[in-house]
Parts: C-alpha cells; sequence; structure tokens
C-alpha cells in the first residue's frame, strides 16, 4: 500500500483526488488498510471538503485512535468544534485505547466557549487518569484552552506544574494573558520569562509591545524597546510598525516619529500607524500632511488609512478636504458602496455642521451598516439633541433593522433629561421583546432609570441582570447616592464587600459620598481603611474623604487628608475652604484661599461661593464683602448663589437696607433664593415693614422651592397676616408642592438605621418606648423624692 501514498501529493485539485478515490475503491485497497483512509480524510479536508472526510470515516468499519484523532483534528481545522467533540464522545463511548495525539486537537475545539468548557475539563481529567499529562504539547494545549475560555487561573496552575518550561510555554502564557486583557501580568510573565533565561521570539515581542500599547505605560514600552535593542533583534517593518503604534498609543509622538525614520520600506501600515499617531496626539494638520507624502511615495492607503485621514478632516472641519478623500476612495475602488467608510463620512459632516449630509449618507448605505447609523445616534445625544436622536432610533426600527446594544445603548441615554423617561421606558419593552440586551445596555438602563428618579425601576433591572461587573454595581451605587438614598447606597456597598466583589474608585467615591450626606462618621472611617488597603487612593477619592470627614465633624482628619496630598485639583482647595466654612474657621479658609492662589491655582464659581459661605458661617461681613469684589479680578461674574450667600451674610448681620440696595443693584432679576434670604433676614430682625415695603417683589416670583413659600407663610402667620398667609398655602397646593420630610439617622457598630416622621415603627420600636416610659417614671419618683425632702 506503501507505494501508493506518493500519489497522494500529487493530488492538487479536488478532481484528481476523487479520481485516487475511486481506483483504491475498485481495487479493494481501502476495506481493510486504516493509513489510505486516514491519507484520504486529511487530503479531503485540505481541499476544503469536510463532509466528504465524513464519509471516507464512516465508510471504514473498523476506525481506530489514530483515525479519530486525525478527523478531530481536520473538523476543527474547518472550525467544526462541535463535530469534533461528538467524535471524541463516540471515540470514548466504544471504550478505545484515546491516543495522546487525540487530546491537543478536542483541547482546542473545547477553547473560547463557556459552553464547551465543561468538556474540557472533563478532558484534562481523563489526560491525569491517562498518564499523559506530562506531555508538553499536551500542557500547552490546556493553557491554551483555559486561556482563551477566560480561566486565566487555570492557565497558570498548568504552567506552574510543568517539568520543563519552554519558549512555546512562556509564549502561551503571555499571549492568554493578552487575550484575557491582563496586560499588567503579561507584563510580568514576559519578565519572568527572561529572567529564567528563556529567548523570546519575534512573535512574542510582537505581542509584548501590543500590550504595552494596550495599557499605554510609557515606562514599560521604554523598558521592552531598550531589551529589544540591547538583544540585537531584527527590526523588521512589522516590530517596527507595533513599536511605532506602541508609542503612539503611549502618548510619545516623537519616539514614534524616531521608530518610522528607522522603517526603510514605509508599506501603508507605518504610513497608517504614524496618521493615526498624529490623530491621536490632536496633531490633524500632521496626519493630513502625512497622509499627502504617503500618496506622494506612490504608497496606496488602505481603508485604515482613509478613515483616519477623514477622521483628521472633521476635527478640523474642513469638509471640502474631507470630500476629496471620500472622492479618492470611491475612484479607487476602495470603497464604492460607503460600506466602510460611512461612519467616518457621518461623524466628518456632523462635526462640519452638516448634519442633513450625514443623514444622506445614512440613506444611501441604508440598512448595510449599523455602525454609522449608531454613529450619528451618539453624535446626537452628545451634542444634546435627544430628539433627533430618538427619531434616527425610531427610523431603524421602522426599516425593520436590528438595533444593536450599542445602538439601544445610546438611544437609553438620550432618555436620561428632559423628562423623556416614556420614551426609555418603551426602548426597554423593545429590549425586552427583542431580547438584545448586555452589560452594556443594562447599565444604560439603570442610569436612565435613576437619573429620572426612578430607583424601583434601576433596581429591578438591577435584579434582572445575572452577570454583574464593576460597572453594573457602581450604576446602582451612584445611583442610590445621587437620589439621596444613602441608606441602601451604604448597604449595596456592604454586599460588595461581602461577597469580595471586584471594587474600584468610583465604587469607593459613590460610597464616601453617601456616609457624607447622612453623617455616618464611623462608616466613612471603615470606608477610608478599606480604600487604603485596595490601594485606590487617588485625587478623586481623596477630594470626597476630606468633604466626608468635615460635614462628619471631623476636621483634624480632613485636614490631614488635604495636608498630605500629593497633587491638588481645584476642587481639593475648594473642598478644604468650604471644610473650614462649615466649621466656622473663617481665618483658616481666607488662608486656604490665599495659599491656593499663590500656587498658581486660579479660583472658580464654587471655590468664591465657598468662601461666602464661610463669611456667613462665621458672620464674618467684612471679609465678606472684600471677597465678594474681588471675584472681578478674577474676571468672575457673580452668580444667583453667589447674590444669596451673600445677602444672606447682609441680612444676618443686620444691614438689610445695604442687602436690599445690593439685590436692586443686581445685573439680572433676583430670583427666589435671593429674596429669600432677605425675608429671613428681616424675620431673624423683626422688620415686617420691609417685607412689607418689598411685597409686590415676592409676589412677581415664580418658584417651585417649597422652603420659599414655607417662610413667607410663617412670617405671615407671626404678624397675623391670615390673607396673605392662606395665599402662600394655596400657591404651595396648586402647583402641587410638597415638603421634604426631614429624617434621623443613629450609627450603631458601624451600622446606620435611619428613621423619618410618619414612618411605621421599625423592629424594637415598641421595647425602646417602652423603656424611655420606665426611664421618665424613675425620673420623676427622683424629682418628687428630691421637692419632699
Amino acid at each position: 500500500m506503501t507505494q501508493y501514498m506518493p500519489l497522494f501529493r500529487t493530488c492538487s485539485t479536488l478532481r484528481t483526488l476523487t479520481q485516487l478515490h475511486s481506483h483504491l475503491l475498485v481495487t479493494g485497497r481501502l476495506r481493510h488498510d486504516p493509513l489510505p483512509v486516514t491519507k484520504l480524510i486529511e487530503s479531503y479536508t485540505h481541499m476544503g471538503s469536510p463532509d466528504s472526510s465524513r464519509l471516507v470515516f464512516e465508510s471504514f468499519p473498523y476506525p481506530d485512535s489514530f483515525m479519530y484523532g486525525v478527523l478531530i483534528k481536520c473538523n476543527v481545522w474547518c472550525h467544526l468544534y462541535d463535530a469534533a467533540i461528538d467524535l471524541y464522545h463516540k471515540l470514548v463511548s466504544d471504550k478505545k485505547q484515546i491516543s495522546k495525539f487525540v487530546f491537543p486537537s478536542v483541547l482546542r475545539a473545547c477553547a473560547g466557549s463557556r459552553e464547551r468548557l465543561g468538556v474540557g475539563e472533563k478532558v484534562h481529567g481523563r489526560i491525569v487518569k491517562s498518564g499523559v499529562d506530562d506531555d508538553d504539547v499536551i500542557e500547552t494545549s490546556l493553557m491554551c484552552m483555559y486561556g482563551q475560555s477566560g480561566k486565566l487561573g487555570d492557565a497558570e496552575k498548568v504552567f506552574d506544574g510543568m517539568s520543563v518550561k519552554d519558549l512555546v510555554a512562556w509564549s502561551t502564557l503571555v499571549s492568554s494573558c493578552l487575550e484575557n486583557g491582563e496586560v499588567v501580568e503579561a507584563l510580568r510573565v514576559f519578565k519572568c520569562m527572561v529572567e529564567d533565561g528563556v529567548e523570546p521570539d519575534a512573535v512574542t515581542m510582537i505581542s509584548v509591545v501590543e500590550g504595552c500599547g494596550e495599557i499605554g505605560c510609557l515606562r514599560s514600552a521604554r523598558l521592552v524597546h531598550g531589551w529589544i535593542t540591547r538583544k540585537m533583534f531584527d527590526f523588521d517593518e512589522t516590530l517596527c510598525n507595533s513599536l511605532l503604534s506602541m508609542y503612539s498609543k503611549c502618548g510619545d509622538l516623537l519616539s514614534a516619529e524616531r521608530i518610522f525614520k528607522m522603517i526603510v520600506n514605509k508599506n501603508a501600515v507605518s504610513w497608517t500607524a504614524v496618521i493615526s499617531s498624529y490623530n491621536r496626539g490632536g496633531f490633524s494638520e500632521k496626519a493630513l500632511s502625512s497622509f499627502a507624502e504617503m500618496l506622494k511615495s506612490g504608497v496606496e492607503p488602505n481603508l485604515v488609512t482613509l478613515y483616519s485621514v477623514l477622521s483628521s478632516c472633521g476635527l478640523l472641519k474642513l469638509v471640502k478636504e474631507g470630500k476629496s478623500v471620500h472622492g479618492f476612495a470611491v475612484r479607487r475602488e476602495i470603497d464604492p458602496n460607503y460600506e466602510s467608510l460611512s461612519p467616518a463620512l457621518v461623524e466628518l459632516y456632523a462635526e462640519c455642521g452638516r448634519l442633513g449630509d450625514s443623514e444622506t449618507v445614512l440613506h444611501v448605505v441604508g440598512d448595510r451598516n449599523i455602525v454609522s447609523w449608531n454613529s450619528l445616534i451618539s453624535l446626537y445625544a452628545n451634542k444634546g439633541m435627544v430628539i433627533e436622536a430618538l427619531c434616527l432610533f425610531r427610523q431603524m426600527v421602522t426599516r425593520r433593522m436590528r438595533p444593536d446594544s450599542f445602538t439601544l445603548a445610546s438611544s437609553i441615554s438620550s432618555c436620561v433629561n428632559d423628562g423623556l423617561v416614556r420614551l426609555g421606558k418603551q426602548i426597554h419593552g423593545h429590549v425586552i421583546r427583542t431580547d438584545v440586551s448586555d452589560e452594556f445596555v443594562q447599565n444604560s438602563m439603570i442610569d436612565m432609570y435613576s437619573k429620572n428618579g426612578l430607583m424601583d425601576s434601576a433596581c429591578a433591572v438591577f435584579d434582572q441582570t445575572k452577570d454583574r461587573s464593576v460597572v453594573t454595581w457602581n450604576s446602582m451605587l451612584c445611583g442610590y447616592s445621587q437620589n439621596g438614598n444613602s441608606l441602601e447606597a451604604i448597604n449595596l456597598f456592604d454586599s460588595m464587600y461581602h461577597n469580595s466583589l471586584e471594587m474600584n474608585e468610583v465604587t469607593f467615591l459613590a460610597v464616601i459620598q453617601a456616609c457624607s450626606s447622612i453623617g455616618s462618621l464611623e462608616k466613612g472611617k471603615w470606608v477610608h481603611h478599606k480604600l487604603i488597603l485596595c490601594g485606590l487612593k487617588d485625587l478623586f477619592t481623596e477630594t470626597a474623604l476630606i468633604d466626608m470627614y468635615a460635614k462628619c465633624g471631623d476636621l483634624n482628619a480632613a485636614e490631614t487628608i488635604f495636608k498630605f496630598m500629593s497633587d491638588r485639583s481645584i476642587v481639593s482647595w475648594s473642598s478644604m475652604i468650604n471644610a473650614y466654612g462649615m466649621h466656622g474657621c473663617i481665618g483658616s479658609a481666607i488662608s486656604t484661599f490665599n495659599q491656593m492662589v499663590e500656587s498658581g491655582t486660579k479660583p472658580n464659581e464654587v471655590v468664591f461661593m465657598n468662601v461666602l459661605s464661610a463669611c456667613g458661617h462665621s458672620g464674618s461681613v467684612k471679609e465678606g464683602k472684600l471677597y465678594f469684589n474681588l471675584m472681578k479680578n478674577f474676571g468672575i461674574s457673580p452668580n444667583s448663589e453667589h447674590f444669596a450667600c451673600f445677602i444672606d451674610l447682609l441680612s444676618r448681620s443686620g444691614d438689610l437696607k445695604e442687602a436690599y440696595r445690593t439685590i436692586k443693584e443686581m445685573p439680572f432679576l433676583a430670583d427666589a433664593s435671593v429674596w429669600g434670604s432677605l425675608v429671613n433676614g428681616c424675620r431673624i430682625h423683626q422688620r415686617m415693614d420691609i417685607i412689607k415695603a418689598i411685597k409686590k417683589d415676592l409676589s412677581d416670583i415664580a418658584t417651585d422651592d417649597t422652603g420659599y413659600y414655607t417662610l413667607l407663610s410663617n412670617i405671615y402667620a407671626e404678624e397675623g397676616e391670615w390673607e396673605e398667609f392662606r395665599r402662600m398655602r394655596s400657591a404651595i397646593k396648586s402647583l402641587s408642592l410638597k415638603k421634604v420630610p426631614g429624617y434621623s439617622s443613629v450609627e450603631i457598630d458601624q451600622k446606620v438605621y435611619k428613621f423619618g416622621a410618619g414612618e411605621e415603627p421599625c423592629l424594637g420600636t415598641e421595647e425602646i418606648y417602652r423603656c424611655l416610659g420606665n426611664l421618665q417614671h424613675v425620673t420623676l419618683e427622683a424629682d418628687c423624692l428630691q421637692i419632699n425632702e
């Protein structure tokens, strides 16, 4: 039979292979000899006919383990993974001795799918039982399977158990780390690989270089580049292009330019990389000039090049040049039907204010490119053109296009403001009906409901989300915190902590703000401790901690955090000034303001608001006037909040005439907060004559601030002005205004308990009141005894 084997190499077409197959059948060579059968199976697969391979296999009455292995391998080549696994199960059920040659192919079939991972784990168990788990090919295949299935920890366990770690093993582990987004871990493995004396090949080096670019770590990028240079690696085009892209993503344009100049034969990839680098760095003019040089050098641009150039035209608002690039693409038939470049064209015309042209591109493309529709919906949403974004979404549905998760998330995000929650609910219904939902869409719905104050709906979406990432938990945490549900936010954080879930800076920022709003000092300290242990401290969390400690009464802790901050933003300075103001330390507040100015940080509206508030808390009228007038020196015009704070300062000090004069000299009409500050001062100093004098001004104010109407109605009641009192109450009723009920909270063993007026008694309330009654009875008896004595 061996004389026929060379004939297989001469079969260059499916027809000649079929002729050889027919000859072997006629001569009876395929009845009992597995060798030509196995070769036929392999050859048919190479010719692109896996069905013929399967028929040949099924026609042989006694297939052995090796033949099974060949067909399994052929199915894997053709990406018929389920068929490969079915064959493996049949091999196991036939109770044949499984050759170790079979296992790598089966493991490859099990990779990249959670559904097939269970089969892969069972195959791993059989490998161990068979005693072939020390085979280097099988071990590498196991690492690939676990890595591609998202089980990086299991891949590392297999690697750690290998007796000999060669280049393939190390490279496989590096690739697994990169595939799972663990770039830092990949760099650590690469470092260990080098320290172990294993020389990486070009493929591994390119993977590591691309990894450095993904995380944008310039230090790591330079270390890897230096190592490549020291080892005298061949700087071919592929490696140079990877280095160029790496430096571009790390923001080091000078190094990217140096690498570009090193490349002798610059191809389309090289030019595209440098054009993208300029785009990413904000040098769009250089990107366009590089494109012109590329054309002069005779290098033909590809789709990626043109996409980058169109982006540059959009950023520079060069619609004429953008149209020229578009025409170039059509003439060269790079993109004759707009399909690939349509998203860039949509963005170009939108950035240039030609929204009509953007929609024209959409209608030309039709439903062939959903990315273009997504681009325009996203642009409309970002520009605040909510109705236009939702109209586009409706057109997609009308055209029977199937919106993807990006479309749905962008459309849902458009419903955050402007009272469009009803439309948001309709899109939610569409999501349920079409079952197009992923974490991205779920998070958008939680955010939409939260920002519209519908926390019950947000909670329902959260409860229905199966795979919750840290972003999902953070969306819910921020929703609770922003809607004043601080206790719920703290409880949710506790749930994350006790279940050992991933947390990041946003998680801690939300829970710190929740602790701040209810004055939970002990819980805030505990959260601060966990933040330090997690090593997640940054500028935003430190600033939030200053605010939290100040509001919870621990000014010393706020000062300590501020003192040891490595970097301070204007928000940090503002928070510390506000902290001093809350505690009546006007001298420290002003001193901090002066330090901020001396450090080169220009104060903004919020900083001056906090300084004026500090003056108000301490009754420092002189300083208040000074800093109110100082605002214009920094180019800041006082807004309504500044005037309200300043009027409150003057009114509380009794300078009501000055306060009234200031209101009349305001460059815009005073609102309820400004007039309310004056009215409150009149109430404090019993100056009803002024209130009567400004009655017309007060009656002209339209506001939905319940506190303003309540303040006026209480003053009128005190003075017996019952007609005015009834008018204020009538205004509250007609506007359907409700006073937000107050609540109290108590902290016991880092657990916060909240209760408000009119709430149902909580567990243990009766016992508490019984205890209070007994204490009152004992106190009365003691008082009576003291009187008798």
